[in-house]
């Protein structure tokens, strides 16, 4: 059974959806929105989201998560991407700056840092020791 939509007033990316802030438009679906960011990193940088209103990922119903990536896919595919980023963050610290969980596909033109993400990948040394204790406590939650 279909959860309800939910909205919030307040909400730009609430607004965009219900038509009351314009925006360019890719895909809808009954569950899903997508359309141009205003303030791209690149050149066809888009903004997927559930049309249910929720902070963070693991607040939002499955199914209004459904089409996201087969619209992040056509809208790359659209583009003819062959480098591109798919993002999705929760939490100021996590870098969420919208209040409502989204997916950019920021298409990458080309090697330098000009246009499109820009991300450092700062890895961490865990023994083997710790992965697999990590392992068993994920699996055991899973």
């Amino acid at each position: 059974m279909a959860t309800s939509a939910r909205t919030l007033a307040s909400c730009i990316f609430c607004k965009i959806v219900k038509g009351e802030i314009p925006s360019f438009k890719l895909v809808e679906t009954e569950s899903t929105y997508s359309f141009l960011d205003i303030n791209p990193l690149a050149k066809g940088h888009a903004l997927v989201i559930p049309k249910y209103h929720a902070q963070k990922l693991h607040d939002v119903p499955d199914e209004h998560l459904k089409d996201i990536m087969v619209i992040a896919k056509k809208i790359a595919v659209a583009q003819g991407l062959v480098d591109y980023n798919i993002l999705q963050n929760n939490g100021r610290i996590a870098h969420q700056e919208v209040d409502h969980v989204h997916f950019h596909v920021i298409p990458k033109p080309s090697a330098t840092d000009e246009e499109g993400l820009v991300i450092g990948w700062p890895q961490q040394k865990l023994s083997m020791e710790e992965l697999s204790k990590l392992h068993e406590e994920l699996k055991g939650k899973l």
